[in-house]
C-alpha cells in the first residue's frame, strides 16, 4: 500500500475513528487529541502495517492502546505516596515520642512461643526469619528442600493457633 493510498484509507476512517476516540475520552477534546496522536503513530509507523489485513482495527488497537497508557499515566501521576513514619501524625506541629512498651511486651510473648515450639520446627522457623534461603536452610540441616518448607509451614501455622487462641482471631 502506497503513502498515498494510506493516508487516503486513514481519512475514510476518520468520522469512525473521532467516534470510537469520543467513546473513550468521553470528551470532545481530549478525543481530538486522541485521534490526532493515533494518525501521527498510524503514519510514523505505516511500514508495519501488512497489506491485505484490517486497516480499521490496526488503527482501533493502536488508538486503545494509547487510550490505555495515558490512563495508566495519569492515575501515576495522582498517586500521593506518604513515606513518614507515623502517618497518623502528618498534619500534627509537635514531636511525637515513641512508647515502645507495648512492643517489647509482645515481642517477649512470641519470642516465648517461638521458643516452645518443638525443636524439628523451631530451627528451620528462625532459620528462615533470620533470612535463610530455603534451599540453604536444607544445605545447613541436611534435609530436603520439601521437608524445610513444610516444617516453616507447621510452625507458622502453631504460631498462628497460639496468638489466636492469646489474643484472638487478628484478621
Amino acid at each position: 500500500m502506497s503513502a498515498i493510498e494510506f493516508t487516503q484509507e486513514l481519512h475514510r476512517l476518520e468520522k469512525v475513528l473521532n467516534g470510537f476516540a469520543y467513546n473513550l475520552t468521553k470528551n470532545v477534546e481530549n478525543s481530538k487529541d486522541l485521534f490526532q496522536e493515533t494518525a501521527y503513530r498510524a503514519l510514523a509507523n505505516r511500514d508495519k502495517f501488512r497489506p491485505g489485513t484490517n486497516l480499521k482495527a490496526w488503527l482501533f488497537t493502536i488508538m486503545k492502546n494509547i487510550f490505555i497508557n495515558d490512563y495508566r499515566k495519569k492515575s501515576k501521576a495522582n498517586t500521593i505516596i506518604d513515606t513518614t513514619d507515623n502517618l497518623y501524625y502528618i498534619n500534627s506541629s509537635r514531636q511525637a515520642i515513641d512508647n515502645g512498651g507495648d512492643s517489647n511486651i509482645m515481642m517477649k510473648e512470641l519470642t516465648a512461643m517461638v521458643d516452645g515450639l518443638d525443636n524439628s520446627i523451631r530451627v528451620p522457623f528462625l532459620l528462615h526469619y533470620q533470612g535463610y534461603k530455603y534451599k540453604e536452610i536444607a544445605i545447613e540441616l541436611d534435609l530436603p528442600l520439601g521437608t524445610v518448607k513444610s516444617r516453616i509451614f507447621f510452625a507458622r501455622r502453631e504460631l498462628m493457633k497460639q496468638i489466636n487462641g492469646k489474643y484472638g482471631s487478628l484478621k
